[in-house]
C-alpha cells in the first residue's frame, strides 16, 4: 500500500479529531463527513442509557441529529487524541481519545478514555463514525447519581 495513502488518511483523521478537541462549531465538525447519504454515526451502548447510544444515525440528517443530541447533552474539556492506527487497505483509522465530559443538565463530570473508528471514502471524508465510550458514567451523570456513587466508601 502506498505510504501517501496512509499519510492522507492519518491527516484526515487528525483534522476530524482536532475539530472536536478545538471545540469547533458542529457545522465545521460535520464538514469532515462525506456528502453521501450513505454515512453513519453509531455510539456503542445500550439505547436505554442515553438518547445517542445504541442507535444508528444514518444519512446527512441522521448524523446531524447525532451531533445535535451530543452537544445538547454533553460538554467537554481537555480533549486529546493519540495512538492513531491507520488501515490503508480498509480506509479506516482508529484513535484513542481522552476528555473530561459533563452532563449539562446535572453538571456531573467524569474523566473518560474513548475510542473512535473512522471509515473514509476515496476523498478522505468520513463515511462511518463509531464510538466506544463509558456509557455507564454517562448514564449515572445523566441521572445525577455519579457524585453520590463516588462518595461511597
Amino acid at each position: 500500500m502506498p505510504h501517501h495513502k496512509r499519510a492522507e488518511l492519518l491527516q484526515a483523521a487528525t483534522a476530524f479529531c482536532d475539530s472536536f478537541a478545538q471545540k469547533r462549531p458542529p457545522a465545521e465538525i460535520f464538514s469532515h463527513f462525506s456528502t453521501s447519504e450513505d454515512i453513519l454515526a453509531y455510539e456503542h451502548g445500550l439505547p436505554e442509557l442515553a438518547p445517542f447510544l445504541g442507535r444508528e444515525f444514518k444519512g446527512q440528517d441522521g448524523v446531524q441529529k447525532y451531533f445535535e443530541m451530543i452537544f445538547s447533552c454533553l460538554s467537554y474539556e481537555r480533549m486529546q487524541f493519540s495512538n492513531y492506527a491507520v488501515d490503508a487497505v480498509e480506509n479506516k483509522v482508529s484513535v484513542r481519545g481522552t476528555a473530561t465530559f459533563t452532563w449539562t443538565a446535572t453538571t456531573e463530570s467524569w474523566d473518560e478514555v474513548f475510542t473512535y473508528v473512522l471509515a473514509f471514502d476515496e476523498h478522505h471524508k468520513v463515511t462511518r463514525y463509531e464510538i466506544w465510550a463509558d456509557s455507564g458514567a454517562a448514564y449515572l451523570a445523566s441521572k445525577g447519581e455519579l457524585k453520590e456513587l463516588r462518595s461511597k466508601p
